[in-house]
This record gives C-alpha cells, structure tokens and sequence, in this order.
C-alpha cells in the first residue's frame, strides 16, 4: 500500500509553525527570571529569539539545546525523517556548535498508520545524526491525530566563539547557504504527489560544512533561514543586532521550479503569514508582491544566513546603519 503521508496532516514541515507575531506574544514575560541555584551562565537565552539556547559550564564549554519536531514535509517516510533530523541539528550549527546527543520525539496515530512507516522514519533521523557525528539515543513518543517527527538535540561550542542573532554589525556582506524556495516546492508536493529532488536533496544537506566555514572566517552573527522565511529571520537578526539589512533580490538563489511553483499558486498559509508579521518592518516598493513572498516563503531546512562573507556561496546584500526599517529589498 502507497501512503502520502502529508495527508494526513492540516500543515507540512515548518510551514506548519506557529507564526512568529503569535508566538513572541505567547513568550513575552518569560524573559528575565534565573533558577535560585543556576548550574551555568546562561548565554543566549529567550530575548533575542535566536535558534537555541546556550548555558557556559564547568570547563569553558557553552551546551547548547534546540529542538525540533514537525508534520510530514514529504511523502515518503525515510526522507522526512531525514529531513525533520538535518532541521534539528541546524539550530546547533547555527549557533557555531557541535551537536553531541540527540533523542527522538515521535507522535503517531496508531490507529492509523502503520508502525512500519514510524520505523522509516526513525531509520531517516539515525542516519542523519551518524553522518553528523552525533548518538541518537532514545526519546519520546506519543499517541497524536497527525504524524510528527523531530529530535531535541544538545550540543557544545566554545562559549566566546557562538554564532549569534544580535552580533551583526554596520558594512558587514550578507551570505546565504542554500537556495530558497523549498516552501513552494513543498506546497505543490503536498498539493500534487509531485516529487522534487533538488528539494528533498536541499533540505538533507547539513549545514555543518556552513557552519565551520563560518567560524573559520571569524564570523559572529549567524541564524538559520526556516520556517519564518529569509525575511523573517533576517528581521529579526536586524532587530537584535540593531542594524538594517539591505537586499538585493537578483542575487539570492532558488531552486528549480519555484517560481513556476510561485505562479501556480502553492503558497503556504505560513509563507502569506511571515509576510503579513515582516512588512510593517520593511521597504518592500522596490519589488513585485510575487518576489516578496518567496523571499518570506517558509523554508523546511534551510541554509545559514551569515553576517559575513563565505566562498563559494552568494553574497546576497550588506548590514548597514539602522535607519527606518530594518529591511530594504531592492
């Protein structure tokens, strides 16, 4: 029996987020407060919204701690399971780290779907974490009308060396890793059985080659580009950076039949979102709405966004003095 696993979900991937306007409101005022007897400094923490937390310990370690877990992304189970683990690990990478151990959670409707395509599944995430170098060891599991997949993985860094969200700086070129377009892609999948592989083979790169090449150039202010879009996350990075980044939309890459993906109308309800949240932030009237929305497309394991300059990856703009808006495309 063929089963499409994304139909058995309302959403797909990280188009499936809770959208970013929401979910500040939901954390807002858990900022602030320290346990009575903390075992680390924490370093990066809830404020800025960066991609995982990170506590110095004993030693002169940082532990940094993510986790991710989402619906079926695509159809078949060994590749979503690959792809929900590449995900996870990225938040590590993003951060400058070093993902060490991870476990799975798992949600499954039993009744459902057979346990045979669960295995598949945890067969992808083991496989990506082997590659990365990291144990898989474990988890949690549960009972759930829709089918999700994700790992919470724990990793190490070198706590003056971190990647981070709020580090950006004035004349500092824009980098980014991967093409975008992987959310379009994605939508017409779900819509149509339509099998993309450059897609598939983007969201299983890991961004660990990314991110060493990062530290090497003795960059400090990184992010990884998923479910809120490049705009999205690069908002934010501007925000808490306290500078404006400007875009020049010719340079950044897609992927094959995006655009084609674009004019056919497989847009996620995620991607509209993203953009509804980031334009009151943004100059947009130097391009097209169709441009705009592939720039804020809800990307499922995407590349790093790198406040500095990498070989072999296009530069795709430049931080600057933050003036009105915290984005200028165009």
């Amino acid at each position: 029996m063929s089963v499409r696993l994304t139909q058995y979900a309302h959403g797909g991937g990280c188009a499936c987020k809770i959208p970013p306007g929401e979910l500040e409101d939901v954390v807002r005022g858990l900022t602030g407060t320290t346990p009575a007897h903390p075992a680390g400094a924490l370093l990066v923490g809830l404020d800025d919204g960066d991609d995982a937390a990170a506590v110095r310990i004993d030693g002169g370690v940082a532990l940094i701690l993510t986790t991710d877990f989402f619906t079926p992304v695509v159809d078949d189970p060994y590749d979503w399971g690959r792809i929900a683990a590449v995900n996870a690990l990225s938040d590590v990478y993003a951060m400058g780290g070093t993902p060490v151990v991870a476990v799975n959670l798992l949600g499954w409707p039993r009744d459902v779907l057979p346990f045979e395509l669960a295995a598949e599944v945890l067969r992808g995430g083991l496989d990506v974490c082997g590659k990365a170098g990291c144990h898989l060891a474990g988890g949690h599991s549960v009972d759930d009308p829709e089918p999700k997949y994700g790992l919470a993985v724990t990793g190490t860094a070198d706590p003056d060396r971190l990647l981070r969200n709020d580090a950006g700086r004035a004349g500092v070129p824009l980098t980014l890793t991967k093409p975008l377009g992987i959310g379009v892609l994605n939508s017409r999948h779900k819509a149509t059985g339509e099998r993309f592989e450059q897609a598939i083979a983007t969201m299983t790169t890991l961004n660990l080659d990314a991110s060493r090449a990062a530290l090497a150039a003795g960059v400090t202010c990184a992010t990884d580009v998923t479910g809120f879009g490049l705009l999205g996350h690069l908002h934010k990075l501007a925000r808490a950076s306290g500078v404006t980044a400007r875009i020049d939309p010719a340079a950044v890459p897609y992927l094959d039949g995006a655009r084609e993906a674009l004019r056919d109308g497989y847009v996620s309800g995620g991607t509209r979102r993203n953009l509804d949240w980031v334009r009151p932030h943004a100059d947009l009237s130097r391009i097209s709405e169709d441009e705009a929305l592939l720039l804020a497309d809800a990307q499922t394991s995407g590349g790093l966004l790198v406040a500095g300059e990498l070989p072999g990856h296009p530069v795709i703009g430049e931080l600057v003095a933050r003036g009105e808006h915290t984005i200028v495309a165009g």
